[in-house]
């Protein structure tokens, strides 16, 4: 490196590393609460993976191919007729065009909040004579001195032996994002949200698309019964399952693609996404420079103040344990700032919801069923349908369930899991029940306008207690 540039200009009470949902949410609470603030990230656009090739531009390619989807077959059930192409170059602009506006969103909350936005990597360097940590921009020789560091670089791609990603035949999320023909046959190697999401925009615009899992069911994280519930109505749509599939190789042959599948014939494909999950990107950090050691999944390790073992230093988000989403990292990256200026903080995991974008819709907060009984916690369960509920009848989306995990004897909401229309919508009251303490019976006797979807989040909590009127 050459030789440090210092000045006053570049002294922070704050340095965030990452300008991600976690990074860019942290930096501006802590304007907010009055610290000189600057935010490192890698690329021009800010947002991070989430953003820029992630949640945003994939659910803009979702909206698109169900719109696509229902004029092929549901308008006509609406008495609407119509003949139905599309222009694939036309969604990608669209794509492309809701992230560029929302990252120059972002630059301006950065002005209006004096954030200094400096373009580069961070690198971590030991401390400086005077005490301060030191935020090296590689490539240059500026450093930017700060009291305290907060890591949020985010996730990248999990790798997978014998799978090589070559950005074209076989790919990532990235790519598949971008992709500028539809596939005649697309394998895609994992059945989580990222795979059955991407599945179904190419399932969608034409693809044939055969979801390769390991595990023994679709979403391992989900409620069995919710799982069960997403294969069967996924499969009716189209998507071809191989559960308990251990992919041992895939790579671009000819002008396409090869699987190797563990006892079972090879697999060939127009394309190939690699879908199994993400892995902590501390790459270039500067880590071993502050001393600062991984777990044994390559985790940041961090206390309840999400300090890790250097003073002034900490980290969030898809850093640190916990699921990888963009509303966890968004949460410890307040808490964290707040925690540095008033000494406080806290983050309610069980009240986070996970919700995949598929149709129809999936989430969840709190505990599953099988966590429940696996730690002996004694509870009650109330169910009801979408096909009894008035509004998702007159939408013509009524495939699907609310269920609802209450304690035994306190009633306490522990857990609600929702498979149907608009469930990432309608999971916020769930999950505010559950950071508040409610009880099954306080949803219940909650009053629920009707006809709304919401009305089955009531039923199935009056079902808990085999109280459900519509059903």
């Amino acid at each position: 490196m050459a030789t440090e540039k210092k000045s006053a200009d570049d002294s922070y009470d704050l340095v965030v590393i990452g300008a991600g949902p976690g990074g860019y949410t942290a930096a501006i609470r802590a304007a907010q609460l009055g610290m000189r603030v600057a935010c490192v990230e890698l690329d021009k656009q800010l947002g991070g993976t989430c953003l820029r090739i992630g949640c945003i531009p994939s659910k803009a390619l979702l909206e698109s191919s169900e719109l696509v989807h229902q004029a092929q077959h549901d308008f006509a059930a609406h008495g609407i007729q119509a003949k139905v192409s599309f222009d694939l170059a036309a969604m990608q602009k669209r794509k492309d065009g809701t992230v560029d506006g929302l990252t120059k969103g972002i630059e301006g909350l950065f002005k209006k909040n004096g954030i200094t936005r400096v373009l580069g990597r961070g690198q971590m360097l030991a401390r400086g004579e005077d005490g301060t940590h030191r935020v090296a921009i590689a490539g240059s020789d500026r450093v930017l001195h700060t009291t305290s560091v907060l890591l949020a670089t985010g996730s990248k791609v999990a790798p997978l032996r014998g799978v090589e990603v070559d950005g074209d035949r076989v790919g990532t999320s990235t790519e598949a994002l971008s992709w500028p023909e539809v596939p005649k046959h697309l394998v895609v190697i994992g059945a989580g949200a990222i795979g059955l999401e991407l599945g179904s925009v190419w399932l969608r615009l034409g693809a044939k698309v055969t979801v390769l899992e390991y595990a023994d069911r679709v979403l391992p994280g989900m409620d069995r019964e919710i799982s069960k519930e997403a294969k069967k109505l996924f499969e009716k749509q189209g998507l071809e399952f191989v559960l308990g599939a251990r992919v041992t190789g895939a790579k671009a042959a000819g002008k396409g693609a090869r699987v190797e599948i563990d006892g079972r014939d090879p697999i060939d494909a127009d394309r190939v996404l690699l879908a199994v999950g993400r892995v902590p990107c501390t790459d270039g950090l500067g880590l071993d420079a502050i001393e600062l050691a991984l777990d044994d999944r390559g985790r940041v390790p961090i206390d309840e103040h999400f300090a890790t073992s250097v003073e002034g230093v900490f980290a969030i988000g898809d850093l640190v344990q916990g699921p990888m989403l963009a509303h966890k990292a968004e949460e410890e990256g307040v808490a964290a700032v707040e925690y540095l200026v008033n000494g406080w903080c806290h983050v309610d995991y069980q009240a986070i919801p996970n919700v995949v974008y598929t149709a129809p819709e999936i989430a969840s907060v709190g505990r599953t069923e099988e966590e429940l009984i696996a730690a002996d916690v004694p509870f009650r369960a109330g169910k009801f349908h979408f096909l009894a509920n008035g509004r998702a009848r007159a939408l013509g989306q009524a495939k699907g369930f609310v269920k609802v995990l209450a304690h035994r004897d306190t009633d306490r909401v522990l857990g609600v899991h929702i498979i149907g229309p608009r469930a990432g919508d309608l999971v916020a009251e769930a999950a505010v029940a559950i950071a508040f303490g409610a009880s099954a019976e306080d949803i219940g006797r909650a009053s629920h306008a009707h006809p709304t979807l919401a009305e089955v989040l009531k039923e199935a909590a009056l079902a808990v207690h085999g109280r459900a009127i519509s059903g």
